[in-house]
């Protein structure tokens, strides 16, 4: 990283020593390109670092430049005002995945950012834009990372599409909820974000390996079919594709696939539960499981977002009222195989488990705006 030590220059000095820079690499690259083609991103900073040295001579700038190589961001910063980030990419190709858009190592004091990219595939070119110009979309690997393309028109950055500026989503909390929010507008049927949700990044964990569920003891087992259950309540209804999001929220909140997801479900048989006034009925093996693990789905309706409890129920969720608005919905699932005296039945077994004594006998859900 190089850092600058002088007090606020103007930008259009700093733009033309951008330039300046730009055009004595690509002579270098020129006359000697086997040279340029065998330098480690780590080497090819030393090299941006060199000729900025040697551009800076007899300006505001000479003397200021200092390289940080992984300890900050940006990797070069001048006059600690302005800083110059070097990225590069072997393939003859002007596109890389860049840092982290959660800027935890950024020096504070840095202002403006120039991206210098080193296209290393023959001819070797470099170029050097506005950072925030070059930024065209969110890559994922351990957390999530803008995406490069120094041939990106005007009006098609990552920001101009979630309609915030870099500056703004920069000095954000949570920068992954603005993001997340545009990508989710984006998902299809049976898509998924794997790596977003609306929580930030520091509190989530990504599984790093993949497991099946019949490699599960059997207690993970039973835990996980009650989240499923919390998270969607339509899985005790019917209908072909009531299983697609729950699978997806296996395998990203998890790590873990099911090929014969179905039957973590349809099996199990039947349980005696009473209802409101002590009257035992049977029920499916599902109304045992939450019987058994009420603390737990207790537990996770309240600490789990308001956002993500509407996006999963497809309601406007109730901050106070989360548990009944559950056991309402499952009920109406538990309803469409089961007919209005089954929604009755579901209903007054689920209000006997939680005691919750002050219900009405009508679902009174109000479903979420799209």
């Amino acid at each position: 990283m190089i850092i600058s030590e002088n007090t606020e220059p103007e930008l259009i000095e700093f733009q033309k020593l951008m330039k300046k820079t730009d055009t004595f690499l690509n002579n270098e690259a020129k006359g000697n390109e086997k040279y340029f083609v065998k330098q480690t991103a780590q080497l090819l900073e030393k090299v941006v670092y060199d000729a900025l040295n040697t551009c800076a001579k007899e300006t505001e700038f000479a003397d200021t430049i200092h390289l940080i190589s992984g300890a900050q961001f940006p990797d070069i910063q001048i006059h600690n005002f302005f800083g110059v980030e070097v990225k590069s990419t072997i393939k003859n190709h002007w596109t890389s995945t860049g840092s982290s858009i959660l800027e935890s190592t950024r020096n504070t004091d840095i202002r403006r950012i120039y991206m210098t990219f080193g296209k290393l595939g023959s001819p070797v070119e470099f170029r050097s834009r506005p950072y925030e110009e070059c930024l065209s979309e969110i890559a994922v690997t351990h957390y999530p990372r803008y995406k490069i393309d120094m041939e990106l028109k005007k009006g098609e950055t990552i920001f101009d599409k979630i309609g915030i500026s870099y500056d703004e989503l920069r000095k954000m909390d949570n920068p992954i909820e603005p993001v997340s929010r545009y990508y989710k507008s984006k998902l299809k049927p049976g898509e998924s974000l794997w790596w977003a949700s609306d929580a930030k990044v520091e509190d989530q964990s990504v599984p790093m390996t993949v497991r099946l569920f019949s490699s599960l003891l059997p207690e993970e087992q039973e835990k996980i079919r009650v989240l499923l259950y919390t998270m969607f309540p339509q899985i005790l209804g019917k209908g072909n594709d009531k299983y697609n999001r729950p699978a997806l929220y296996l395998l990203t909140r998890f790590g873990v696939v099911n090929p014969s997801f179905r039957d973590m479900f349809s099996a199990g048989g039947q349980v005696e539960l009473p209802k409101r006034y002590g009257i035992l009925v049977k029920m499916p093996a599902a109304f045992g499981r939450i019987a058994r693990y009420k603390e737990l789905i207790q537990e996770t309706i309240f600490e789990t977002s308001k956002q993500t409890l509407t996006e999963n129920w497809g309601i406007s969720v109730e901050d106070e009222d989360r548990l009944s608005q559950w056991c309402d919905l499952c009920a109406v699932a538990y309803a469409e195989t089961n007919g209005s005296l089954g929604y009755k039945t579901a209903h007054e077994v689920l209000m006997k488990i939680f005691n919750i004594y002050d219900y009405t006998e009508e679902s009174s859900l109000i479903v979420a705006e799209p």
